[in-house]
């Protein structure tokens, strides 16, 4: 099965993604209280059902609430703040429908949650189906509409600054505080630390050979779903390091997208340095480190390009904007001044507006993993480390390697 990782929480400076986001996670959680509806009535109120009465109860408690929020204190307002003429109208109309909707829904689910209760409990097993026929259709109708209308038109109409201003309200409610600035060095002093000094002990966990699955990409993902549970800064980032024809290394940060059993893909400009490179020597290495967990993983290989579809796919699944600035950027070539970036910017713009195309020199790079490591911290520096060799038959080995 390929995981596919379009949908990783985007951070708060890009706020409608995030609503977004919300909106896939309140389908999510949808299909699991359908499913659980049609569980019930065979299986009654067992461990599976109360998981996901518990799982539903969580995310509509808590989450959806602050969606609501997000949209009934900030987004909406700062749009009738802003729209003019048609988008205006459009607003007088959608926005009490829009708020209504939310009241309905809340109602609607205090009905269902009195039962989700009980089955969470293993006390009762019973679940309106007319009820969650009518939560679920009202809330998937309410999300068409803001996908088609609201979304659409804060991206095309809120500047930079009010786009700043949205994401910082919804992380503020969230209780999530803005990323710490780097402290200075105290004043008076010469400045400078002793990196020898800059030491920290590891001993979260610990890697036997026994805990590795058979399959690297499989343990790969074990680890990646508990980074990503575990509220990992950006655990889907990871270093990119490519050799070109004159043996120079250079190394980069990416995000990965996807990842499945043929390989490891992220995205980029073909004639990018990295591209240039890998032309000259498909092979590379991958290195994710999420420190909250004192883990890392290697990844080394030969790189291929992926399809066209499957570079469309993800180009067009990308913000307008962000695919705008893929057409513009002539990826690590000299440019005389960021005033020119801005001009090339605007004028693909103009020429594209919201629907531009792939350009060809633009697209997916899928690693296909010949040895992988994974490393788990450990006290005095006495770490553990499995790697797995790919065979001549497609077959892997693995074995302990020291520190």
């Amino acid at each position: 099965m390929s995981t596919s990782l379009f949908d990783t929480a985007p951070d708060f400076s890009q706020p409608i993604a995030v609503l977004k986001h919300c909106h896939d996670r309140i389908r999510k959680q949808l299909a699991t209280l359908q499913k659980l509806q049609a569980h019930l009535p065979e299986h009654g109120a067992d461990t599976q059902a109360q998981q996901a009465a518990q799982a539903v109860l969580k995310y509509f408690n808590h989450a959806a609430h602050l969606h609501h929020e997000d949209e009934e204190h900030n987004l909406l307002p700062m749009l009738q703040a802003t729209a003019q003429g048609a988008d205006a109208a459009l607003l007088n109309d959608l926005v009490p429908r829009i708020l209504a909707q939310h009241q309905q829904m809340d109602a609607d689910w205090q009905a269902i949650k009195a039962q989700l209760d009980n089955i969470a409990t293993g006390t009762d097993r019973a679940l309106s189906e007319a009820s969650v026929r009518q939560f679920a259709d009202a809330y998937t109708a309410h999300m068409e509409v803001e996908e088609q209308n609201i979304a659409p038109m804060a991206k095309r109409l809120f500047s930079d600054e009010q786009m700043r201003e949205l994401g910082d309200a919804m992380q503020q409610r969230r209780g999530i505080p803005p990323a710490a600035q780097p402290a200075l060095p105290p004043a008076g002093t010469a400045g400078g630390v002793d990196i020898a000094d800059l030491r920290l002990d590891y001993g979260r966990a610990r890697l036997d050979e026994s805990d590795v699955l058979e399959h690297p990409v499989d343990q790969f993902a074990k680890w990646f779903d508990e980074a990503m549970k575990a509220q990992v800064f950006e655990a889907n980032t990871m270093s990119v390091a490519t050799v070109g024809r004159d043996g120079k290394p250079s190394s980069r940060i990416v995000l990965i997208k996807q990842y499945d059993h043929s390989g490891f893909t992220w995205y980029t400009n073909y004639d990018s340095q990295k591209g240039r490179q890998l032309a000259e020597n498909p092979n590379a290495a991958l290195l994710f480190f999420w420190r909250e967990l004192e883990r890392q993983v290697r990844i080394e290989g030969r790189v291929e390009k992926t399809s066209s579809e499957d570079s469309d796919k993800y180009f067009y699944s990308r913000p307008v904007k962000s695919q705008l600035a893929a057409v513009a950027s002539q990826q690590s070539e000299p440019i005389a001044s960021r005033e020119q970036m801005e001009n090339n910017f605007a004028a693909v713009e103009a020429a594209s507006g919201d629907h531009p195309q792939r350009p060809p020199h633009w697209g997916g790079y899928r690693l296909i993993p010949e040895r992988v490591e994974f490393w788990q911290g450990r006290a005095s520096r006495f770490h553990d480390r499995i790697v797995f060799t790919r065979q001549a038959d497609g077959s892997w080995t693995k074995q302990r390697i020291q520190p």
